[in-house]
Parts: structure tokens; C-alpha cells; sequence
């Protein structure tokens, strides 16, 4: 039975790089594991009346129930203002609540930050990371995976055609993991 590891791209735009870099991600599970993309575009932004009052969309339900049958997960974030995009802290916020059913709690995470930029999402990388803190995801310290000039890592049909950053991401993910491993 394989290990499944979430992998979930911070940016709703159709062609974002967050998308792509989790689409380049796929093909790199060793066996025993499995990576798939889980969507964030259809969560409504979190309100806890939907919990408090029997009321929950179904988009929650179907999400939630995806993050808690996840073994571990990977956060492909960009940087929206120095911070995680409003769409990727949603997610998080849906999966985390109701109070005491926190579906995160435990599986092994890491964040992969990127932007066209030379500062590679620093700030929404560290942002991110508070957040998993706090919800207990154990995220993999080393190596710290910042993709800058994300946007000329292309080719034409949208996949990774800059080797030094396949086999970046390639040594980043063998690196999660073996942290996986450690803590799961």
C-alpha cells in the first residue's frame, strides 16, 4: 500500500507555477509512495457559522476528508504581499476547524516556496511555516526549497525544462522523504 503525500499549490490562477512545479512534482515518488495535486479552487472562504450551524459546504467535507486520509503533504507556495496567498491560508483554516478536528494534526509536511523574483516567497514560506506550527505538521527543515525566477523554468507546454531545478526539486523531495520517514 502506498503512502499518500498531498500535494497543494497555493495559487488559483490556471497557469501558475505552483500548479506546474506540483504537476513536475508527480512524476518524482519513489515507490511505496503516491504524490497527488489537491485542488483548493472551490473552498468558500472559511466561516465558522457553516460549522456552528450545520451548514458545512460540501466542498469542506469532500476537502477535509482528502486531507485526513493524506499520509504527509507538501505546500507549493507563491508570496502574495509578503505573505501565503489568501486562497492557500483558506485551505488551511477549512481542514483545521472545527475546533478539536484539526485533520492536519501529525503528517509529516514541507514547504516548497517560489517566485519570478530573486527573494523566492521567503515571507510566505516562513508565514506558512507559523501556521503548520501550530497545526502540528512536522515540517522538513532541510533543505529549505526556494525557486527564484520560477517563471523561466518553462518550456512551451508548461513543463520543467531547467535541469539544475529538476534535480534540485528531485534531491528535495528524496530529502522529504526520509523525513517522512522519521515522522510518520
Amino acid at each position: 500500500m502506498n503512502n499518500v503525500i498531498g500535494l497543494i499549490a497555493g495559487s488559483l490562477r490556471k497557469e501558475s507555477f505552483s500548479k506546474k512545479i506540483a504537476r513536475a512534482l508527480v512524476s518524482m515518488a519513489p515507490p511505496g509512495f503516491e504524490f497527488t495535486i489537491v485542488s483548493i479552487e472551490d473552498l468558500p472562504i472559511y466561516n465558522q457559522d457553516f460549522d456552528d450551524h450545520n451548514n458545512v459546504p460540501e466542498s469542506y467535507v469532500k476537502f477535509r476528508q482528502v486531507i485526513k486520509s493524506l499520509n504527509g503533504v507538501i505546500f507549493i507556495t507563491p508570496e502574495h504581499n509578503r505573505s501565503v496567498p489568501a486562497a492557500l491560508k483558506n485551505a488551511i483554516d477549512v481542514a483545521s476547524r472545527p475546533a478539536g478536528k484539526n485533520v492536519w494534526d501529525g503528517k509529516p509536511g514541507a514547504v516548497f516556496s517560489s517566485s519570478p523574483g530573486n527573494l523566492s516567497a521567503f515571507g510566505a514560506n516562513h508565514h506558512l511555516r507559523q501556521s503548520l506550527v501550530f497545526l502540528n505538521i512536522p515540517a522538513m527543515q532541510q533543505p529549505e526549497v526556494y525557486l527564484p525566477h520560477i517563471d523561466k523554468v518553462w518550456d512551451e507546454n508548461g513543463s520543467l525544462k531547467d535541469e539544475d531545478i529538476k534535480d534540485f526539486l528531485q534531491k528535495a523531495v528524496d530529502a522529504y522523504i526520509e523525513w517522512f520517514k522519521k515522522n510518520s
